[in-house]
């Protein structure tokens, strides 16, 4: 089997080294350069065709994100993102992933022996996930460099909602979040969402999203009520419930066990809607590895819930949408760039 080609971009000749240590332990994996700067990353680029880059943010000359908004268009590749845990990290993260990069492993804040190891752990297995993804929809993609939106102010009252809209993503799936929610009017049904993300990240990844959008989006919080023109994303490592308190529906948190492998999990924010939400509910599953939110989606749907997924196409990784659908957890499989007009459709519809 074909080893996976991986450059490593990194203006720390240390991190280079562990980056490239850890990852030739893995047979899968052959290490063809490391570079300390983009300039050069660029060049062995050109010269070694990886099939996956390890990207560093914060360097001299060119910044990581510069250099994304560069390269996606003119070269896409799956790029993953090694950045560290501050806040000025997680911002930057962010802005990663709209420029381009598909996925991100944050640097270990403390117990670093420890933590350097669950690392390596999770960039192999990232870089084994990203090697067939799908990143053309990149090429010649303009970036606009007035990414806040002109109506974002312009957000919804508090009011109660008698329909759900509930989403989940893991890889690929900021951007896809992104794309389905930005045009979605303040009039839009409260919106629940479980995207792959560890603890912090969750905080600015909403905060991103509240300044483009014309709904209001925020980190959830325990006991936060589901209100027309709200989104509210699970925070990373607590699994987010919809429940129902009289006329009203209501998230709660908890850090109970990870489910299909995750915490947050999706199947349990779906589960917690067909139970509670039913036939007032739809259900929109993104790109994705793994089955996490396939079983859910089935159970919403079963309860009456109006299911959509996103198609092979236009999936970075086409794998919860792809179990979902084999399921029969998706009544319709949908091109990402009509998700948000499907929903609009669909919950007008509802209203007449």
């Amino acid at each position: 089997m074909r080893k996976i080609k991986v450059l490593i971009i990194d203006d720390s000749a240390l991190v280079r080294d562990i980056l490239q240590k850890g990852l030739s332990a893995d047979s899968g994996i052959e290490v063809v350069g490391a570079a300390p700067d983009v300039y050069i990353g660029r060049n062995m680029i050109v010269e070694l065709r990886p099939d996956v880059i390890t990207l560093d943010i914060e360097m001299p000359k060119m910044d990581g994100i510069e250099f994304l908004r560069k390269l996606m268009p003119q070269y896409p590749l799956p790029v993953i993102v090694v950045s560290s845990l501050t806040q000025r990290g997680k911002e930057i993260t962010m802005q990663a992933l709209e420029a381009g990069a598909l996925d991100f492993v944050p640097k270990p804040a403390t117990d670093v022996a420890r933590g350097l190891a669950d690392m390596m752990l999770e960039l192999r297995t990232k870089i084994k996930i990203s090697a067939n993804a799908n990143v053309a929809h990149w090429k010649n993609k303009r970036f606009d460099s007035n990414s806040t939106n002109k109506y974002f102010n312009n957000k919804a009252l508090s009011e109660s909602t008698d329909k759900v809209i509930a989403i989940g993503a893991s890889t690929g799936g900021t951007e896809a979040i992104k794309k389905v929610i930005t045009d979605l009017p303040p009039s839009t049904p409260g919106i629940v969402i479980v995207q792959h993300m560890p603890p912090g990240f969750t905080k600015t990844f909403a905060e991103r999203l509240n300044e483009t959008c014309l709904m209001q989006v925020k980190e959830a919080e325990n006991g936060d009520r589901i209100v027309t023109g709200r989104v509210l994303i699970a925070p990373g490592d607590f699994h987010m419930k919809v429940v129902r308190r009289g006329g009203h529906y209501l998230v709660e948190l908890n850090n109970q066990e990870k489910v299909s492998g995750h915490r947050p999990s999706v199947d349990v924010l779906f589960h917690s809607v067909a139970q509670n939400v039913g036939r007032n509910a739809y259900g929109v599953i993104l790109t994705g590895m793994g089955s996490d939110g396939a079983k859910g989606l089935k159970a919403m749907r079963d309860a009456g819930a109006r299911t959509i997924g996103q198609d092979e196409l236009t999936c970075v990784v086409y794998g919860m949408p792809k179990v979902a659908y084999e399921l029969g957890g998706v009544e319709r499989q949908i091109r990402l760039d009509n998700i948000t007009q499907e929903l609009i459709n669909l919950y007008k519809k509802d209203k007449i």
